[in-house]
């Protein structure tokens, strides 16, 4: 159980398990997923999790899983095959009271215990700290870190995600993991339209993730919308940019899928600049890449 003084009073969460196995293996050859907090405090005005499928009440405010490291434990014990956790799908990692909880950072821990690789995905610098962790799993199973980057201008992402790192930093955090050998890259999604939907910082994004190390960029041109998460997402949309509202509405009604309108040619360009620089941005390309030579124990993670 963490105490009260360590956790900052966040509340408590009931939770019989936590690392459970995906449905399919085809979003970054994740076998297993693995969420330790529920909400998350970085504040993106076009997070899914808000959507009210997931069952997330007051999703900006971060809680724990009770007794999550004990559970944890429990739960790799019985998984008769070893895999690749994934984890920050729902919620980050690394919000800022993880710095001082470290429970991301002793879960970490168990999975090199167990033999088990890791796929992360955060917005976070402080996934960094864990490097010493990221480079003991390498050594016997793969690992990937996914770092979200949504443009290559900070006072943008100052914008959409008020309380995450400003984009240099995250691109910062990506050299530092690259300079020490860890298999990372960016999640460029969502590319939402309107707003950060033009070639020039597609192409950006591209040049800016060779120059930092990244291995690969993963993209959607386009934004998700559902439920609860569209009216957020449109109410803080006008607020930041006016008239806004009218513009998603009539582009794309109550639709989920909000493709860009030029999702067409970003693709085109964002492939060719790829191209260019050797980068990897075909998901099966991304997977192969992070899980190549592991030798006789490489056919297990395919």
């Amino acid at each position: 159980m963490i105490n009260a003084d360590d956790s900052g009073a966040l509340e408590q969460v009931a939770a019989k398990t936590i690392v459970q196995r995906t449905r399919s293996s085809s979003w970054f050859g994740t076998e297993y997923n693995m969420n330790i907090y529920r909400g998350c405090s970085h504040g993106c005005i076009y997070c899914d999790s808000r959507s009210e499928c997931y069952g997330t009440e007051d999703f900006d405010r971060v809680r724990i899983k009770a007794n999550a490291l004990e559970t944890i434990r429990n739960d790799l014990r019985r998984k008769v095959k070893p895999g690749v956790v994934g984890t920050g799908a729902m919620s980050d990692p690394y919000n800022p009271h993880e710095k001082n909880l470290l429970l991301t950072r002793r879960s970490l821990e168990l999975l090199s215990a167990f033999d088990f690789g890791v796929a992360i995905a955060t917005k976070s610098t402080l996934v960094a700290r864990d490097t010493d962790i990221l480079q003991e799993i390498r050594e016997h199973s793969p690992v990937i870190v996914k770092i979200t980057i949504t443009t290559p201008h900070d006072n943008l992402s100052q914008k959409i995600e008020p309380f995450a790192p400003p984009s240099s930093q995250r691109l910062e955090t990506l050299r530092e993991l690259s300079k020490n050998g860890i298999f990372c890259g960016i999640i460029l999604m969502p590319v939402l339209p309107f707003i950060a939907d033009n070639p020039e910082d597609i192409r950006r994004i591209v040049g800016l993730a060779s120059d930092f190390g990244a291995r690969f960029v993963y993209p959607y041109f386009g934004v998700t919308l559902r439920q609860n998460q569209r009216e957020y997402f449109l109410e803080h949309t006008e607020r930041l940019f006016p008239g806004m509202r009218d513009k998603y509405l009539k582009q794309f009604g109550t639709g989920y899928s909000c493709n860009s309108p030029q999702h067409h040619r970003l693709q085109s360009i964002f492939a060719e600049e790829c191209t260019k620089t050797g980068m990897l941005y075909k998901m099966r390309d991304i997977i192969a890449g992070y899980k190549q030579g592991y030798g006789d124990n490489q056919l297990k993670w395919f």
